[in-house]
């Protein structure tokens, strides 16, 4: 398969990053790493007039201590460097879990932070060449009007499949966007939508340009536990990750977060998790229920070549796995 033609376009700045998007927005894409977009635009799933490479604007790039006391990362940053990076291991740890299952260390040299938090949502029916959706009559979320995994309603399943994200939400992470109104900072929690096709509160005209973790999450113990088919390369199918503030004396839990991913339209925090885990100290009985909230959070369906029962059971052990290890 080969890629369609398009105008690459390769700003230095941020300013003539922003006064691209403001000139091609809706006609054109980002590309960071080029992971994920350029094998889809081989299949003919994208198609813009313009290409928009970031790769020129350094800004962008870097991990360096943030105003605020705690962690800034630039949304350029490659997976690889964050893996490597001394502070992410030791303040962060769940980040630092979660970057090092994605993909092959090949790709995390090229992937990039802000493109693993932007990935597109992906389907069995939908991640497929052109000629194989023709065949099935294309589906909701490209070229046609019937979703094949829910074939009654005008709801798009698509699975949202970033592995960082998940770890971010724990850690209560916010990203920065910039746009022709300047910049401003927006929760992580806040910045997915739970649906297949629209799935991020961006416009066309903005872009993600750094990540922040606050400093009361510097130190938190952290895991990422993820179900793939192959043991590299893969998305994941199901992924849950979990931090504790513990009490270094009684082990108690001071505050917690536990959040998944790959079996919903967007990563989600777990709700009731924190308030389970405050105060306790984490046991079997503890995990097995955290486990439980895990797996009711989640609501995977016929995405991908796993079935939505497996992968759901999936959640229920990953948390309760990740929990123990966390605490432990």
């Amino acid at each position: 398969m080969s890629l369609p033609t398009f105008q690459l376009l390769q700003p230095r700045t941020l300013d003539e990053t922003l006064s691209l998007l403001a000139k091609h927005a809706g006609d054109l894409k980002v590309v960071a790493g080029g992971t994920d977009l350029l094998p889809s635009m081989k299949q003919k799933l994208f198609t813009p007039p313009y290409v928009l490479d970031l790769r020129g604007v350094s800004e962008l790039n870097g991990i360096r201590p943030d105003d605020g006391g705690g962690l800034s990362i630039g949304a350029l940053t490659p997976l690889s460097v964050i893996e490597h990076s001394t502070v992410v291991r030791r303040d962060y740890p769940v980040l630092h879990d979660a970057v090092k299952t994605v993909a092959s260390p090949v790709i995390r040299n090229m992937a990039t932070l802000g493109g693993n938090i932007c990935l597109d949502t992906r389907c069995l029916w939908y991640n497929q060449s052109l000629t194989w959706r023709k065949s099935c009559g294309f589906c909701l979320k490209k070229d046609g009007d019937l979703c094949h995994v829910a074939p009654g309603g005008k709801f798009c399943w698509a699975a949202f499949s970033g592995d960082t994200p998940p770890a971010l939400l724990c850690l209560d992470g916010e990203v920065e966007v910039a746009g022709p109104d300047g910049t401003k900072r927006v929760a992580l929690r806040d910045f997915y939508i739970n649906d297949g096709i629209v799935r991020l509160h961006l416009a066309p005209d903005e872009i993600v340009t750094r990540v922040f973790l606050p400093p009361w999450s510097a130190g938190w113990r952290g895991a990422y536990h993820k179900l793939r088919v192959r043991g590299s390369i893969d998305y994941p199918l199901a992924g849950v990750a979990v931090a504790l503030k513990l009490d270094p004396k009684s082990r108690e839990v001071k505050d917690a977060r536990v959040a998944i991913t790959a079996v919903n339209p967007a990563p989600h925090l777990v709700k009731e998790a924190a308030a389970l885990l405050v105060g306790t100290q984490v046991d079997e009985a503890t995990a097995e229920k955290i486990g439980e909230l895990a797996m009711r959070t989640a609501k995977p369906l016929t995405t991908s070549a796993l079935t939505p029962e497996y992968r759901r059971e999936m959640v229920r052990v990953f948390a309760k796995r990740a929990l123990m290890a966390a605490a432990n």
